[in-house]
């Protein structure tokens, strides 16, 4: 594999139209056209041509909306990467890092190169710098489709816990991350990296799917108690020796696994949880709901990869919209459903759908949900502006000659619907 030669500090060419391929014309669009209607203005995106995997859409069926869909989801590997693949992936991103630098660094940029070359030569593989990880991470949250708070990228803090060994060191640094998050009320973005994926045997993951959530008890009549999304979890947490308490919001403990490891079970200290108890500005009997929510939304349980290399354990967090409160998790029927419940409360005519009695309590709700953030002082941000600073991240990104990925019906264009 040896050396790596000037010519692949180049950008790789775009595909175009009517481009010859084994004697035959492709018909893949050269870009894709993207207008907006609001204020008329067009754009051709073309670094779709540029994507290593391929999108969630299909020729023939479209699966944006889809939750979680196959294209979007990564599990073991059977087999490494060749190095082949590893070297084109490596080479590309560390391109990218290079290029991002307004002065240009081309010694130390082909020294890098042939570092990455001969390390993966040797080894198989290869270590980013700090730094890198850094710049890596913040890509991936400025190009991940189903992100309406793209426009904080840069902004993110990252943990870098790769020299991370057991479950123990895990836990001592996801409390750091959480509290560094919290920052008592004023919500920082931050992301804490923890080893590389290496055989697929030996993988460091978090099983919460994010680190602070609720559980939920599926009792012997059928009821559910807490939240309904984490019955499944919460019996395995149980099942690892944590005592239920049985209340509707309780949070969970963490199970952290490293180096593939048993997975060991942590309580989060309750000091570290910040959380805000919902009222509504006009409606005093909203208190007596007893809602609450934890104010730090940090995901958990997806995957980082940079440059080839996939990170296992990367949790992240930004900071809530408020609809992902007050419309998914206080609302929707397979969660806390209390919708009809604030519906009653507010004497709408609860029997009757063309009443648009749904339509009422949902925005109260809301209403409760942004008023009680703000009122404790908790770092949220409303569907309006945060669709108002999407269109500014993406104007932004244009004027960069950067596409802005997008991925499928409505991730990025929030709504108060049901």
């Amino acid at each position: 594999m040896g050396k790596i030669i000037p010519d692949t500090m180049k950008e790789p060419p775009l595909t175009q139209t009517n481009k010859v391929r084994e004697n035959r014309i492709s018909r893949c669009p050269m870009s894709v056209h993207m207008k907006n209607f609001q204020n008329g203005t067009s754009h051709q995106d073309t670094l779709y041509h540029r994507a290593v995997r391929s999108q969630v859409c299909k020729p023939k069926m479209c699966e944006g909306s889809i939750m979680n869909p196959k294209s979007l989801t990564r599990s073991s590997p059977v087999s490494p990467p060749s190095t082949n693949e590893l070297l084109t992936q490596a080479i590309d991103f560390i391109n990218q890092y290079y290029k991002s630098f307004k002065t240009s660094k081309t010694d130390e940029h082909l020294a890098r190169l042939n570092e990455v070359a001969n390390e993966i030569d040797a080894t198989g593989s290869y270590q980013l710098t700090t730094e890198e990880l850094a710049f890596g991470a913040k890509q991936a949250w400025r190009n991940a489709p189903r992100c309406i708070g793209r426009i904080q990228w840069s902004n993110l803090q990252l943990f870098d816990a790769r020299k991370c060994r057991t479950s123990k060191e895990m836990f001592q640094f996801l409390c750091s991350h959480i509290k560094f998050a919290t920052n008592g009320g004023n919500l920082r973005s931050a992301i804490t990296v923890f080893p590389q994926r290496t055989d697929g045997q030996h993988d460091f993951r978090v099983w919460n799917s994010q680190l602070i959530r609720y559980a939920g008890y599926q009792m012997e009549n059928g009821r559910i108690i807490g939240d309904p999304a984490n019955v499944e979890f919460t019996e395995i947490c149980v099942q690892l020796g944590w005592t239920p308490k049985y209340g509707s919001f309780d949070v969970l403990p963490l199970i952290l696994q490293a180096n593939g490891e048993d997975p060991e079970l942590f309580e989060i200290p309750p000091e570290l949880v910040l959380e805000v108890e919902m009222e509504h500005p006009q409606y005093k009997w909203f208190k007596e709901l007893n809602l609450r929510w934890y104010a730090l939304p940090a995901v958990a349980n997806m995957l980082l990869e940079i440059g080839g290399i996939e990170f296992t354990a990367c949790p992240f967090n930004g900071w809530y919209m408020g609809t992902e409160i007050g419309v998914r998790d206080f609302c929707d029927t397979q969660r806390y459903n209390i919708l009809e419940k604030v519906g009653r409360y507010m004497g709408l005519d609860t029997h009757k759908l063309s009443s648009l009695w749904k339509d009422e309590a949902l925005v109260a709700i809301n209403v409760a949900v942004i008023h009680s953030f703000q009122k404790n002082k908790v770092t949220i941000t409303d569907h309006h502006s945060a669709a108002e600073s999407f269109m500014k991240h993406m104007e932004t990104e244009l004027r960069c000659v950067v596409a802005v990925l997008l991925t499928g019906s409505g991730w990025c264009l929030p709504c108060l619907v049901l």
